[in-house]
């Protein structure tokens, strides 16, 4: 597991844009194709925006016609933590950075084999590093 990386509010607040900080330290959402990696077909390693820390690999990236870039699986199962999210009326699985705990988007259970798991995540958690 990554070692744990803490922050101040005022040092996230600088660190961010306004849109990277409501989502990633308040767990707010972007707007369904409105992020800069829905459509991303970029070969590369998807970032925690707030610590760096790997996440997600884009060859286990796929389009789930969400609107969000979607995962089958994480790079490696101690880069997230789930936790059980009912603030809006319904229970649904959140995906935060073991790290430094940024909200991350949400998991479901109707991905593509083999893992059928679809981790929806917002572009404005991430940062894409391009392979080479």
């Amino acid at each position: 597991m990554p070692e744990k990386l803490e922050k101040t509010d005022a040092e996230w607040r600088e660190q961010l844009t306004e849109e990277q900080y409501a989502v990633s330290r308040q767990a707010g959402t972007e707007p369904a194709f409105s992020g800069k990696y829905w459509e991303c077909k970029t070969d590369g390693i998807y970032r925690c925006v707030c610590c760096g820390s790997g996440l997600f690999d884009s060859s286990t990236k796929f389009d789930s016609g969400t609107g969000w870039p979607s995962f089958s699986q994480a790079l490696a199962e101690d880069r997230v933590q789930i936790i059980e999210d009912s603030s809006h009326g319904m229970v649904r699985t959140e995906v935060v950075c073991a790290r430094c705990n940024a909200h991350l988007g949400h998991v479901f259970p109707d991905g593509p084999a083999p893992t059928g798991q679809r981790y929806c995540m917002n572009s404005a958690s991430l940062d894409l590093e391009e392979r080479d």
